[in-house]
């Protein structure tokens, strides 16, 4: 059978955007993956952000992060260029806030396209994006006592 981009499961989902949120609680893997979905997608990227124990060559003892009260509503603005650009069945991101231990979940987000490629580059135009316009700012504290704010996650 010859591949026809006109079936519907080649095109993107009427409302892909299935989940959305900041947390103060843990992320949850299963729960975005559960979102994203979707019988006619034949490719599913995840993006997990976690805390590492270091940052520009210095050991990060703790973080937070906290973020400004339009953080959510951003993230779909995000979600929805992201939508818009490429056929994406369905959608999923959800951010910490609070204090988060080395090896928390900071950030998870999921993409599932028709095909793998799609899916990887929507999750990673996601994920860069989110980063680079979402209002989320990380504290650092170091353990030589030193701490820094992270701009826009």
């Amino acid at each position: 059978m010859a591949p026809t981009d006109d079936h519907p499961g080649e095109q993107a989902a009427d409302e892909p955007i299935k989940l959305i949120g900041i947390r103060e609680t843990p992320l949850s893997l299963d729960e975005v993956f559960r979102a994203v979905g979707d019988d006619a997608a034949g490719g599913t990227a995840l993006f997990v952000g976690t805390v590492r124990n270091h940052d520009g060559g210095a050991d990060v003892d703790k973080l937070g992060y906290s973020c400004h009260p339009s953080a959510e509503a951003e993230m779909r603005r995000v979600a929805e260029k992201v939508v818009a650009e490429y056929p994406v069945r369905a959608l999923a991101a959800v951010h910490r806030v609070g204090d988060l231990a080395v090896g928390d979940l900071a950030v998870v987000v999921a993409v599932s396209c028709p095909h793998r490629g799609e899916a990887f580059e929507a999750c990673r135009k996601l994920i860069d994006d989110l980063k680079h316009e979402v209002p989320i700012w990380k504290h650092q504290t170091f353990s030589d006592g030193t701490e820094e704010w992270v701009g826009a996650c």
